[in-house]
């Protein structure tokens, strides 16, 4: 799809297709299902949200902290005349007191070596362990599964697969990685490799990462 991206909005990448391949197998499941109610969390462009808005009798919500990503969404499910609901707000903030039988999130994963500030640089960089993000994520997201729902997001394996899946499997969740890849760093990860050396986070002149899909479903 070719979506409207404004600056500052995370365009779909590796990462945004490695989810968007763990979402059809669960929408494929869920297509069956009436009523079914897909939250997109940190939707940027919207992509994961449409994708999941062609499930036949699915409600999609999705979410974002940046006003530039809500109207992108927004005017990306009207052109292609998806039926998407998007909120603006912080994390799942917006739908509290609502359950889904469907979670996704692409949130911002990237190790950085300086203070995540306001605007763009959140859409990226996620603090010196890369979970400044990710840990809200895992406090808040399990209280919003319905009964066997399942919440799945990607992230890289630099930013702690282990404290993830421990994390929601202390909230009562079955996890598990679903899906890996092993891509060539981002721009942004690219800049940041020389930190990353230095921490002693990757090999001398080490340049993939690998992103990994996790998969946690409530009994």
């Amino acid at each position: 799809m070719r979506l409207l991206r404004p600056r500052g909005v995370y365009a779909p990448q590796e990462d945004t297709e490695l989810l968007a391949q763990a979402a059809r197998s669960e929408l494929r499941t869920l297509r069956a299902q009436p009523g079914v109610e897909v939250l997109d969390v940190g939707t940027g462009t919207g992509a994961l949200a449409l994708l999941a808005a062609e499930c036949p009798g699915a409600r999609v919500t999705a979410v974002d902290i940046s006003w530039r990503a809500v109207l992108a969404a927004r005017y990306n499910a009207w052109r292609l005349g998806l039926p998407v609901v998007v909120r603006h707000g912080d994390l799942t903030k917006p739908v509290e007191g609502r359950r889904f039988d469907l979670i996704l999130s692409n949130p911002p994963y990237v190790l950085s070596p300086a203070p995540v500030r306001g605007g763009a640089d959140r859409t990226w960089n996620a603090g010196a362990d890369g979970r400044q993000v990710l840990d809200r994520l895992c406090a808040r997201a399990p209280d919003l599964l319905r009964d066997s729902g399942v919440l799945l997001l990607v992230q890289s394996a630099l930013a702690g697969v282990d404290a993830t899946l421990d994390q929601l499997q202390a909230r009562g969740l079955a996890a598990g990685v679903e899906l890996r890849a092993r891509i060539p760093f981002g721009p942004v990860m690219a800049r940041h490799a020389e930190w990353l050396e230095q921490q002693g986070l990757i090999a001398p002149d080490e340049r993939k990462e690998d992103l990994v899909v996790i998969r946690a479903q409530r009994s």
